[in-house]
């Protein structure tokens, strides 16, 4: 059985090394796997449009699952203690600073804006963050560290 002990000596060491409660470059990277892999996926959406059907909702999905990846890659390489943190502010202002710029550009062009649309997406992005959290937590749990860390 694990040492209780063992894991607060490790997380002083940490401390010592990063003494914020926010490691930048665990959420930086998430942000970059979430904005890499996820919105590609929200403009393909965009552009292909509410009447395609299925494709819509499946660009959606991509969508989300991709936000899961880049909430647990923040988790998983994040060295302050806090993987569940670290997953859903990523998820969260990845989201937000994209949307900001989709909302923006719905204004210039003067079309609506569907604030319904953004907040409900916005609830799911966050359950995306809290499932990433876990995932990373586990991954961290089962000895798996980043290459950076070998």
């Amino acid at each position: 059985m694990d040492d209780p002990n063992a894991e607060s000596e490790r997380l002083d060491t940490i401390r010592s090394v990063m003494p914020g409660r926010w490691d930048l470059d665990a959420l930086r990277a998430g942000a970059m796997v979430c904005v890499t892999l996820a919105v590609p996926f929200r403009v393909l959406a965009a552009v292909v449009g509410s009447d395609s059907g299925g494709l819509n909702g499946l660009f959606f999905v991509i969508f989300l699952f991709f936000f899961v990846v880049g909430a647990g890659c923040a988790a998983w390489v994040q060295r302050t203690g806090t993987p569940l943190s670290h997953a859903v502010v990523t998820a969260a202002a990845t989201f937000l600073v994209v949307e900001v710029v989709f909302v923006v550009v719905r204004l210039a062009r003067g079309t609506e804006v569907p604030w319904f649309g953004i907040f409900f997406t916005f609830s799911v992005v966050l359950l995306c963050g809290i499932i990433g959290g876990f995932l990373g937590n586990r991954l961290q749990m089962r000895g798996v560290v980043p290459s950076s860390r070998r």
